[in-house]
């Protein structure tokens, strides 16, 4: 066993796979078992923990007699590939879609325990999640213990001992389960994503009905229409109001105004550069284009005039032959 209590993460990720493999089950098959991977944390630390983070499919069937076959050689190749795409992951234990115990469990349980392909020196986890239709859904966590008995059964004996379990969840993850949810209503089984504003609204409508859960509850009790009140929920929602900061209406209200001051400020501050930039880049370009024409028109004149002084050379050298030749008839 572990050196320290250890407690079991398990990834909405992993969930979906699981899920998505008792939906594609075949019809004779009541249950379904896979393989998880995911992390491990110092042990000899206080809070240990087991994170799940993914999970995949291992075929097995049942024979006439009775006895389990797994596709050992199917769940060894596919957990090298998984640990050759994800290195930080390890093999952490197994999943089933069924919430009994039985022989059965046992031995594959001591199968990802084992030294040669299992998870040993630490236990493996063995997850059960109850997918019957119908119900709701049940989750337990496990490990084993070996027990007491001959040489013949160690194999398919093992003690299941119960161990804590959370479902660990980011705000991405819980909107994106919501956004799943909202299609269960719907008889087309979609959805559609809703923008940062839209996710904003529902979640401010969503903390409203807490909000006024909580005061028809308050307000209950203060009625006396509820008889033996839960004192742990009452020492909660005090603490929790205990947190809320002691301001002032008045003044969050002028810190707002303040702040949308600011941002008008900042945003007229850039409209403005933004105007000079690119009446700037206006000008320039304006500049650009007068000075090219004037060139041109300066570089077409000083052109004719180097013709015009062509021409006058060409009519002072007719002229001097025409003299040259009056002087040579005279002598």
């Amino acid at each position: 066993l572990l050196a320290a209590p250890f407690t079991v993460s398990i990834q909405p990720a992993a969930l979906f796979s699981i899920l998505d493999h008792s939906q594609r089950r075949p019809s004779d098959q009541e249950r379904v078992i896979g393989t998880l991977l995911g992390t491990r944390s110092d042990d000899s630390s206080s809070d240990a923990t087991v994170t799940i983070h993914s999970a995949f499919a291992v075929g097995h069937t049942l024979n006439s007699q009775d006895e389990l076959e797994v596709d050992i050689e199917y769940q060894k190749a596919m957990l090298a590939l998984h640990l050759r795409s994800n290195p930080k992951e390890i093999l952490v234990g197994w999943y089933a879609t069924d919430s009994t115990l039985d022989v059965y469990s046992a031995l594959i349980q001591n199968h990802y325990s084992s030294p040669q392909d299992g998870t040993y020196p630490h236990p493996a986890v063995h997850l059960s999640i109850g997918c019957k239709p119908g119900q709701d859904i049940e989750i337990h966590a496990y490990i084993s213990s070996p027990v007491g008995v001959t040489a013949e059964r160690a194999a398919d004996s093992a003690a299941f001992i119960p161990v804590p379990w959370s479902i660990n969840y980011t705000d991405s993850d819980l909107a994106a389960l919501a956004s799943i949810s909202a299609a269960k209503d719907v008889e087309s089984r979609t959805t559609t994503i809703l923008t940062e504003i839209e996710q904003l609204e529902k979640s401010l409508e969503d903390t409203l009905s807490l909000l006024n859960r909580v005061s028809v509850y308050v307000e209950s009790i203060l009625d006396e229409e509820i008889e033996n009140p839960s004192t742990a929920l009452g020492q909660y929602l005090l603490n929790t109001l205990a947190l809320a900061p002691k301001v002032d209406p008045a003044e969050i209200e002028k810190d707002f105004n303040n702040h949308v001051q600011d941002v008008l400020t900042v945003s007229y501050l850039a409209n403005t550069i933004r105007t000079q930039m690119d009446l700037s880049n206006r000008l320039a370009l304006a500049q650009l284009t007068i000075g090219g024409g004037s060139e041109g028109t300066a570089g077409a004149a000083g052109g004719g005039g180097g013709s015009e002084q062509k021409a006058n050379r060409d009519r002072d050298g007719q002229r001097g032959s025409r003299q040259g030749y009056t002087d040579t008839s005279e002598l």
